[in-house]
């Protein structure tokens, strides 16, 4: 009967396989934070086209200059928003390229023992296969020898 392939470092590999997993979150969840944060300035240059827009008088209308210098502080305020949101998308950048790079050694340290594993059943299977070969061939050796005696 051919004995079962045992690899050793099975809970090595599962762990590896889960850190891995992990580390696929890990960066969905990265980029989704940068997303939100590509959103928030899409919608403060959003807000700033329309505080522009809000702010063109048209031929022969009087010019508003109350709603014009709340407008002007509005705009400060919304620059000064999306300079802030600027650097955080900046950290949100260099937070997905370490995620990134953490879910390639990652997938590379689980690949290692997956390669390892196939290996070591092919190797396995190899050992299997010569010693049923040999032990098929003593077999024929001792019925060739019981015929002929």
């Amino acid at each position: 009967m051919a004995a079962r392939f045992h690899f050793r470092l099975e809970p090595l590999r599962k762990l590896r396989e889960a850190l891995e997993r992990e580390a696929e979150r890990a960066l969905g969840r990265a980029l989704q934070a940068e997303r939100m944060i590509r959103d928030e300035i899409d919608a403060l240059a959003a807000q700033r086209q329309a505080v522009f827009d809000a702010r063109r008088v048209g031929a022969g209308m009087r010019l508003d200059l109350e709603l014009w210098r709340a407008g002007e502080a509005f705009l400060v305020a919304l620059e000064r928003r999306q300079v802030e949101a600027y650097a955080r998308l900046r950290e949100a950048g260099h937070r997905v390229a370490a995620a990134r790079e953490g879910l390639a050694i990652a997938h590379r340290n689980h690949l290692m023992l997956v390669r390892l594993k196939e290996r070591r059943a092919l190797q396995h299977a190899r050992e299997q296969e010569l010693r049923e070969a040999l032990a098929l061939d003593e077999l024929a050796v001792l019925r060739h020898a019981r015929r002929t005696a």
